[in-house]
Parts: structure tokens; sequence; C-alpha cells
């Protein structure tokens, strides 16, 4: 997995590539984690994404619940795999998507 972050003021877009998994997930929350502060508006861009798990799943969520308090959380450019992911497990009705 790969992330890049570009920040503009509050706004924070993530781009995500590659996997997320077991093993890619808790640096990915780690690294988000510390790129919060004073954000009320976090992007995360999932057109490089071809992998997300139940635990890049749980991140999302978490992260999703964490910016409803501050502000909002979108996702755009959603690919196919993963967006039948985030219907067949009801994400699509929880997540902002753009």
């Amino acid at each position: 997995m790969d992330m890049r972050m570009q920040r503009e003021a509050g706004k924070l877009t993530v781009f995500l590539s590659g996997r997320l998994d077991t093993n890619t997930t808790p640096q990915m929350e780690e690294q988000l984690e510390g790129a919060l502060n004073g954000v009320t508006e976090l992007v995360l861009n999932l057109k490089e994404l071809n992998y997300i798990s139940s635990l890049g799943l749980r991140a999302l969520f978490k992260f999703k619940m964490e910016m409803d308090e501050r502000g909002k959380m979108v996702v755009c450019e959603v690919r196919q795999e993963i967006l039948e992911i985030f219907e067949l497990t009801g994400f699509i009705d929880v997540l902002n998507l753009e």
C-alpha cells in the first residue's frame, strides 16, 4: 500500500494505492491519525486501491466516525472491485461516496 497526502487549509486529501489489508492498515491508520490535526474535511481517493480487507473497512469506519465529529469524510474515485465490497458489506450506505 502506498499513501500520499495533500493538505489545503482544513482539507486533507489522501490517495491510497495497492492493498489495504491486515499488513498495511495499521501503517495507514498511524500516518493518518498523525495528520488529522486541524482537518475538517477528509477526502479518501481510492482510484488506485485494488483491495480492501475487513480490517481496512474497519479503519474507514473509524475515520468516518471521527470525522463526523469534526466535519466530514468523503470517499471518491472508487474502483468497481472496491465498490462491490462496499455494496456487499453495507458500507455503500455508511460512507459518503462521490
